[in-house]
């Protein structure tokens, strides 16, 4: 049951993740540093700050009374995610759902996934959740089974996005990505991809105050909420200091405060969008205090959402008219990234 509630506490996070992008289509006349600022403001200060209040008790002082090198780290590790985050949604902007996210998730699930276990295994004492531990047991090799197979579907993923391209016109591509640029998109996305994957080293480094929290009493369920306001202290930093030079140089201030856009429309469509982002680590955080193993976790996670991206990117036709040939790689692809799920939530069953 435990294995059961951890797989479904993972789909609705990557639901979630899968999914934040699409009130953004609904932003009218806003660039796209103003909307996603907005958007992020909920994402990364209000809702964590929200959740961490509902479910934590005295969340505050365990941060205050938490060793200044586990906060430094854990902020350090945001720091680097809010640049992920940044080129995430550049990403998503140029390439759009279902090609943006099966790129850079899949670099995030190879790195987030497997450094922790590789890094435990190197500068720790620990004899759990380490990488030689995941080769030396049935269920941890087929965890690591699942992740190729995660990534060849990522792959073949790719593969469809760029027979897409040969395939369409500039006219065709736009009409359902207004700025899609492919050689834009692919850097930007492993850019993305590569430092997006710091958010789950940002949870290990603060795993002493999810300790704390279950320590004084916090429901294990919601242990990680405490480390998010932290790790996403981190991403606000960068991603406020980039959307507020963004601002100045396409003097774009002035959105704020343009009566000729639907003002509350838009915040509020920003405003959803940033909760339903939150959503992902709040649901993550409760499958992850199921499954127990970050690397089934993060892998969960990541296919999820790459899985609903995808999903979404066909039903607001992405892929409209493409040959069959390129539609059944893209469904082939989404099909791999379901079998990487079923073989990672089989192994940590058998205890990865």
């Amino acid at each position: 049951m435990q294995v059961i509630s951890g797989i479904l506490f993972h789909f609705l996070g990557g639901f979630a993740s899968g999914s934040f992008y699409i009130p953004y289509k609904k932003v009218k006349g806003w660039a796209w540093e103003s909307y996603w600022l907005v958007g992020g403001l909920f994402s990364w200060l209000f809702i964590p700050f929200l959740a961490a209040f509902l479910t934590v008790p005295d969340f505050m002082e365990i941060i205050t009374h938490t060793p200044a090198r586990v906060l430094v780290w854990t902020y350090i590790m945001g720091l680097l995610w809010g640049i992920g985050g940044l080129t995430f949604g550049l990403a998503m902007r140029y390439l759009g759902l279902s090609l943006g996210m099966s790129v850079a998730l899949g670099l995030t699930s190879a790195f987030g996934s497997l450094v922790p276990p590789i890094y435990r295994d190197l500068f720790t004492n620990s004899s759990q959740n380490t990488f030689s531990g995941m080769l030396q047991t049935s269920g941890g090799q087929i965890v690591l089974v699942g992740v190729l197979v995660c990534l060849a579907g990522i792959l073949i993923c790719g593969r469809a996005g760029k027979m897409k391209e040969n395939e369409l016109s500039d006219d065709q591509k736009k009409a359902s990505i207004n700025e899609f640029d492919i050689k834009k998109g692919l850097l930007v996305a492993i850019i993305s991809g590569v430092l997006s994957a710091c958010f789950n080293f940002g949870i290990e480094a603060g795993s002493a105050m999810s300790e704390m929290a279950v320590a004084r009493g916090t429901n294990p369920l919601f242990q990680n909420n405490v480390i998010f306001v932290v790790v996403l202290w981190g991403g606000l930093t960068t991603n406020f200091i980039w959307c507020i030079l963004l601002n100045i140089r396409n003097k774009s201030f002035g959105d704020y405060t343009n009566t000729q856009t639907p003002i509350r429309k838009n915040v509020l469509f920003a405003a959803l969008a940033g909760t339903i982002w939150f959503l992902q680590f709040f649901f993550y955080g409760m499958g992850e205090s199921k499954l127990g193993n970050g690397s089934s976790s993060w892998i969960l996670h990541m296919a999820f959402i790459i899985l609903i991206s995808n999903l979404w990117g066909i039903g607001l036709k992405e892929w409209k008219g493409v040959s069959r040939k390129t539609f059944g790689t893209i469904l082939t692809g989404i099909v791999v990234i379901v079998l990487s799920v079923l073989l990672v939530g089989y192994g940590n069953s058998l205890g990865a």
